[in-house]
């Protein structure tokens, strides 16, 4: 019997290496992040939308040097560094309005950006499903 508990502590230890190791992978770290961010850009598009007829508002969106940093971080692929940071919004000073009360939101644009979020947020879903199923088939030895 000691041999058998043995055995199912080490397959346990095994496991929860496993699942350590891909949780903080680079990849799932780097997904993981760019889903916080594409919900961050969805609910500022959605706002955008929302105040689309509100006198003197201005669209706001993720800052750009956080996109740029990101990119930064991702590209030298380590985990940690891209778990640390933040994802931040900013007033868009730089849209053009053309509008006379200087609302700077512009209907189609947002429309298209949040179809282009949500296509990019589904595929970044697809690939953490992925990761969690070859999870469950590690764990389970079964893909069904």
């Amino acid at each position: 019997m000691e041999l058998t508990e043995t055995g199912t502590a080490f397959a346990l230890h095994s496991i929860m290496e496993l699942v350590a190791s891909l949780f903080s992978s680079d990849n799932y770290t780097a997904v993981k992040k760019m889903m916080d961010v594409a919900a961050l850009r969805h609910a500022s598009i959605a706002s955008n939308i929302a105040n689309v007829s509100t006198p003197g508002y201005k669209r706001v969106d993720l800052s750009k040097t956080f996109e740029d940093e990101l990119r930064g971080r991702i590209e030298r692929g380590n985990a940690r560094d891209i778990s640390d940071i933040t994802p931040r919004t900013e007033v868009d000073n730089l849209a053009p309005s053309t509008r006379a009360d200087g609302n700077n939101v512009q209907l189609d644009s947002e429309m298209l950006s949040m179809t282009t979020n949500t296509s990019n947020f589904e595929a970044l879903t697809q690939f953490a499903s992925g990761s969690l199923k070859q999870l469950r088939v590690a764990i389970t030895g079964r893909t069904a």
